[in-house]
């Protein structure tokens, strides 16, 4: 990362704001003027029942920015919890930066405010502070049942419609998606709006069309698939680059992980930090908001405390040399 770049990103930053016992996260200022969380909490495959729980750890370990999904199934827990801490007196609505997003099944713009509703439904929490459109690709709406029937409702539609194992896609320009995302906001509903899993001529194309630029693009990001170009592509154009999967995705062999290479847990004994922190200070340090995973508690509290050291250039050197993506 140039010093250019690392210095622009720096100047995002907000101060760290200490709130009791926790320092929070600094915030990075969208190119709308609101400001967003640095560190977040993801929310994907928590399992029913575990992502109440984590929530409410993860704010009581100093988390303000909780990511979730309709796909995920658990938008109605991640907002019980975060009532819930409002109703103890923890933090107010306006302290924390919800993020849900927009299945491949509703891209059609007659679908898209009605999909935005539900997930408005269910976390139940006066607004969304950012609505994302989730991959760059439409699936066809069919009844869940398998019928012919047209689904009357958001609840009714199959979310992986396929044939002998194979999506179904449907031909719908996500340009077009994202005009009808662009009316959202004169809801009053949400404040923000974004992209998700867009690659650069993707971006390119969307740009090219749109009114309102995407506030953020969130990809996977970590180590072995750093998205180093996808991030100074983003952040040349003011747009944020969020990391879902920070810490690898289970898809690659175990062994092939950065987190679990010996040069990894060198550097983080040098530290005094574990792998998992360096891994998530690396793309942190390379300009991306990260969201990792976990409903374990101390791994929650592990997973936030990466603002207090740095890594070297050449520590920077020995992460970059995991990307094989």
């Amino acid at each position: 990362m140039s010093k250019l770049r690392t210095i622009g990103w720096i100047l995002f930053f907000t101060s760290s704001i200490v709130s009791g016992a926790n320092t929070l996260a600094p915030s990075v200022r969208l190119n709308n003027g609101l400001e967003m969380p640095v560190i977040g909490l993801g929310t994907y495959l928590a399992n029913e029942g575990e992502c109440e729980r984590a929530v409410r750890d993860a704010i009581d370990a100093g988390y303000r920015h909780i990511d979730t999904a309709y796909l995920y199934g658990n938008e109605k827990e991640v907002g019980n919890a975060i009532r819930s801490k409002i109703d103890e007196g923890a933090i107010r609505r306006e302290d924390v930066f919800i993020v849900t997003k927009l299945w491949n099944t509703f891209h059609r713009p007659d679908q898209v405010e009605k999909a935005f509703q539900k997930s408005f439904e269910n976390l139940n929490l006066t607004y969304i502070d950012l609505y994302l459109i989730h991959f760059p690709l439409a699936y066809k709406q069919v009844h869940k049942d398998g019928s012919d029937r047209t689904p009357q409702s958001v609840d009714d539609v199959n979310l992986f419609p396929n044939v002998n194992g194979r999506p179904v896609y449907d031909d719908i320009d996500y340009v077009d998606t994202w005009r009808a995302m662009e009316g959202l906001l004169q809801t009053g509903n949400v404040r923000s709006i974004g992209v998700s899993n867009f690659d650069i001529p993707q971006m390119e194309r969307l740009l090219s069309q749109v009114t309102i630029t995407p506030v953020t693009n969130q990809v996977e990001c970590h180590p072995n698939h750093n998205q180093l170009p996808l991030i100074k592509y983003c952040n040349d154009r003011n747009i944020t680059v969020t990391a879902y999967s920070p810490l690898g995705r289970p898809y690659l062999a175990k062994n092939n992980l950065a987190i679990n290479d010996p040069k990894v847990q060198a550097i983080a004994a040098a530290h005094n930090k574990t792998p998992a922190q360096v891994v998530l200070r690396y793309s942190y340090q390379n300009g991306a908001i990260v969201i990792p995973k976990s409903t374990k508690q101390q791994r929650i509290k592990e997973n936030f405390n990466i603002l207090d050291f740095s890594l070297t250039p050449e520590e920077m050197n020995v992460m970059n040399s995991f990307n094989n993506e």
